[in-house]
């Protein structure tokens, strides 16, 4: 703006004019955060434990979080490298998996210590659409406890501690940019540990008011095909009642295709003991001369092999060692499905919008048959709660569908308000993208200019959301009103301490959740 009063030179001025009002910039809706344990956690010298890491990529991720590779010929370093044994049992196990080698039943256990769900969540969340993400790593994996767990007992890693999570839960108390929160390896706790993480997650999700808390339920993994409801009962007792309408909650696990048989070998079985691997594929009562010469020179080595070349070939020459690798791989695959999850979310959003529903959309990397699969009448009882309106969304796999999303509730189940997540993350949306906008307004005048621009601001921020099918109605008028000014949303004494009340209601989409079709047969009729 020129200001005429400071003119004293003749000739030709230039005032320029602001041409367009300011404008509600959207805020991005699908940012996870994942916290848990990692590798190693450096960068360029660095350390970046308990340091919230902005990635893009998973490229970015191994940058930060992966151990490097070593110069070839070697193998690739493994990032992820869990220990497992094989159990001899006197009878056929009743539950877990298990396998019958020479006459002998054989339990799948692992050492429970060496135990992660981060790193392969990351990749299951790139598989499926992912984007931006922050990455909390607590710290790196502990040591192996060199045994088995125990059969039937549930799988609690003692290296994963309550502490650390929560701790990395609070380095995201200054970082606005986060809309989930994820932690993997929270079924790693036992169920009070991972009841008072979830209660954190949720209070913190409400109270900062951008995020949300994605929760997968212990013993998912691995359920007991009737007594699985006492695995929902436990959550539904420990998650509290906080929250709720800002965690949706994910079950059973997913079987996946992460792990390839490059990333499991003997180094994985027995803690590394090959001895013990060797009574078993290779018995001193009927040895085989080629498997044989194959362990002999994997613990003498003199040709140059790397691990992947003689696993390759003992793969090759001995097909009980090739059907353990196989049902390792498969244990080591069942992952838990929030990284996956947030990966959908993702891209629903970026193609759509929050207000999609994830739901009924199939997840890549995903692959039949799942731990469990419940029908319509087991689902019900997941989804509707009448006593705690705790609703768990269920994962179903579906005869030439898929593995499916089957589910898109809150755990505020009974809200008529906030029962689908698609509201609360798009009500989400909508505040914080009008809260940002709204700081341009801080000290300006409190009077009916100020008050028109910002109702025009957010009318046409709502206006565009509207349509773009992000909000009910035939009319802008149906969809969302805004209302601001004196004697409407404040009054004098609201002037007098400085407060510009402003109102915004909208009527948001809500999904389609059950759809009735009815049949009815006509009379023929003459023709």
């Amino acid at each position: 703006m020129i200001n005429l009063q400071t003119i004293a030179t003749p000739g030709v001025y230039i005032n320029e004019l602001n041409a367009f009002p300011n404008s509600v910039v959207a805020v991005p809706t699908a940012i996870p955060a994942f916290i848990g344990y990692t590798p190693q956690a450096s960068y360029q010298g660095k350390s970046y434990t308990n340091v919230p890491v902005m990635i893009s990529s998973f490229s970015d991720f191994q940058a930060f979080f992966c151990l490097p590779d070593p110069a070839p010929p070697a193998s690739p370093t493994k990032q992820y490298s869990p220990e497992y044994y094989l159990v001899q049992q006197k009878t056929q196990p009743g539950k877990g998996d298990y396998i019958q080698l020479n006459g002998s039943y054989y339990s799948i256990l692992p050492d429970s210590n060496t135990i992660y769900y981060l790193y392969n969540s990351v990749r299951l969340f790139y598989q499926n659409g992912g984007g931006t993400a922050y990455i909390v790593s607590v710290g790196n994996y502990g040591a192996a406890s060199g045994k088995p767990m125990n059969p039937g007992d549930p799988l609690i890693n003692p290296n994963v501690q309550l502490n650390d999570l929560t701790n990395g839960l609070y380095t995201l108390l200054n970082e606005q940019d986060p809309t989930m929160y994820i932690c993997p390896e929270a079924t790693l706790l036992n169920a009070a540990d991972n009841g008072t993480l979830m209660e954190e997650m949720l209070l913190q999700s409400s109270n900062m008011g951008t995020s949300v808390s994605i929760f997968d339920i212990i013993n998912g993994n691995n359920p007991d095909p009737i007594l699985y409801k006492n695995d929902i009962v436990n959550f539904r007792a420990t998650c509290g009642t906080t929250g709720l309408s800002y965690g949706a909650a994910y079950y059973p696990f997913l079987g996946t295709t992460l792990m390839q048989q490059s990333d499991i070998d003997y180094t994985n079985l027995f803690g590394g003991d090959l001895d013990q691997l060797a009574a078993i594929i290779n018995p001193s009562s009927s040895p085989d001369p080629n498997v044989t010469a194959i362990l002999a020179n994997i613990k003498n080595p003199s040709s140059g092999l790397t691990v992947l070349q003689n696993n390759n070939s003992l793969v090759s020459a001995c097909s009980n060692y090739s059907t353990i690798i196989t049902h390792v791989l498969n244990n080591v695959n069942i992952m838990p499905p929030s990284g996956a999850i947030a990966g959908v979310i993702t891209n629903i959003d970026n193609s759509i919008g929050p207000w999609q529903a994830p739901a009924n959309v199939s997840i890549v990397g995903a692959t039949a048959p799942l731990p469990i699969n419940l029908s319509d009448s087991q689902q019900g009882n997941l989804n509707m709660d009448p006593v705690s309106g705790k609703s768990i969304n269920v994962i179903r796999t579906f005869t030439g569908l898929g593995t499916l999303i089957w589910g898109a509730r809150t755990l505020d189940g009974n809200s008529l308000d906030w029962k689908y997540l698609s509201v609360r993350r798009t009500l989400i949306f909508l505040e914080q993208s009008c809260k940002l906008a709204a700081h341009a307004y801080v000290f300006e005048p409190n009077s009916k200019n100020t008050w028109n621009a910002v109702v025009a601001m957010i009318s046409s921020f709502l206006n565009t959301v509207w349509s773009q099918g992000g909000l009910q109605g035939g009319t802008p008028a149906d969809a969302y009103s805004v209302e601001c000014g004196l004697g409407t949303t404040m009054n004098s004494v609201d002037l007098l301490n400085g407060f510009m009340n402003v109102t915004v209601k909208v009527a948001v989409v809500h999904p389609a959740e059950f759809i009735v079709l009815t049949f009815q047969q006509q009379q023929a009729v003459s023709g």
